[in-house]
């Protein structure tokens, strides 16, 4: 693919601050929009088991509008089939306009040849029946996620829903528990968006164009990357997507950025905040270091002798920044900072206030620093948490 010339020559920091705002931090939030406006100003909204202080798609709209209640997000998710659960970036809740996007994805899913798990004769027939005479219903409801304690020794039923999933023909309405609620498509899609209607082509160049949209600039593995599309799948539709191409200062890569983006400089502040790990903002590990500078990698997955900076490390974002992490952890009403890495002294105010913001949304009423990877910042930071929160 040729890369045609740049309309617009950016700097790394004009750059970051177009990022900033498209991922809703820089500039006022339309609050009247809450958590719903949040979804669809990002896209996308990733799922993870993992909850410390709590599940990541509640810390996403955290991050942006501050402390809304758990019961918030979960209704301004899930109320009126409002969204649906799909694999985008990875597992994720979508907006529910986006159904009709994702139609290259089930085609592909209906025509793929082999599957980790053995489809038995007749459940697929059985689980559809089932959610059209009882839906919605979970796995279990519908005779069992597993067949025994393995995780993933799925039973006949959750293999058959698992598989209408990914073809379009059950959607997630909702997560119970931590557990999906299945339900029909033609009973959970609004009639106007259930077809499978764009081919391809089409699909593809809207997805590119929604993800330069929530990333306001970025090259074409950080397009790419945000709905988990091949490179040349970007390539084959991102000239008539809508995006233009740029220059960044100090990239070295080829960019494109959203031209509402470049129309008036981002202004503003945001607020200060701990971000979960899989925060669109930082979930592309190089567009971060490249961004802010900082190395991030979650380390949930990294043996515990060999982890750095923790189990789910949060980096703070502070004045347009990433200025240290801390991973968290709850004992009782007491946040605990296991471990907090701090990016010189001047991050201890911001670092204190993210901590003590995040303790009252989760309920806490103390905070206990147990490491701090500079020892002469612990007594700092311990004096401006008791100043917080008294």
């Amino acid at each position: 693919m040729t890369t045609p010339r740049p309309i617009a020559d950016l700097s790394a920091d004009e750059a970051r601050r177009i990022a900033l705002r498209a991922q809703g931090f820089l500039g006022a939030p339309d609050r009247r929009s809450g958590v719903r406006g949040i979804l669809h100003h990002l896209g996308a909204i990733q799922l993870d088991t993992i909850s410390v202080l709590a599940r990541s798609h509640e810390l996403v709209p955290y991050a942006r509008l501050g402390a809304v209640g758990r019961k918030t997000v979960e209704d301004a998710y899930w109320q009126d089939t409002h969204s649906f659960e799909y694999w985008s970036h990875a597992a994720c809740i979508l907006p529910i306009e986006e159904w009709p996007h994702f139609a290259f994805r089930r085609r592909a899913y209906r025509n793929r040849p082999h599957w980790n798990h053995e489809l038995p004769d007749g459940a697929y027939d059985q689980v559809i029946k089932q959610l059209r005479s009882e839906g919605p219903l979970t796995a279990t409801e519908l005779g069992g996620a597993k067949r025994t304690s393995d995780w993933w020794d799925w039973s006949g039923s959750k293999v058959a829903v698992e598989r209408a999933l990914m073809y379009g023909e059950v959607v997630c309405v909702e997560r119970r528990g931590w557990k999906r609620l299945y339900d029909l498509a033609e009973r959970a899609v609004p009639e106007e968006l259930l077809h499978d209607e764009l081919d391809d082509t089409e699909c593809l160049r809207r997805l590119v164009r929604l993800a330069g949209r929530s990333l306001g600039v970025g090259t074409r593995a950080d397009i790419a990357d945000y709905h988990r599309l091949k490179g040349e799948q970007v390539d084959a539709v991102i000239a008539e997507s809508g995006l233009v191409p740029v220059s960044v200062e100090g990239w070295g890569k080829p960019a494109w950025a959203d031209p509402a983006a470049l129309r008036t400089p981002p202004r503003g502040r945001h607020r200060t905040t701990l971000l979960s790990p899989f925060d669109s903002l930082i979930w592309e590990r190089a567009r971060t270091e490249r961004i802010f500078g900082f190395t991030h990698r979650l380390e949930a997955y990294v043996p515990k002798q060999k982890r750095v900076y923790g189990y789910f490390a949060m980096p703070v974002l502070a004045g347009g920044r990433l200025v240290g992490r801390v991973d968290p952890a709850r004992e009782g009403r007491t946040l605990v900072a296991k471990q907090v890495t701090l990016d010189g002294p001047k991050a201890v105010p911001a670092v204190a206030q993210a901590l003590a913001e995040a303790a009252t949304w989760v309920d806490c009423t103390t905070v206990r620093v147990e490491r701090v990877d500079a020892p002469d910042l612990r007594e700092p930071l311990a004096k401006e948490l008791a100043r917080l929160i008294g």
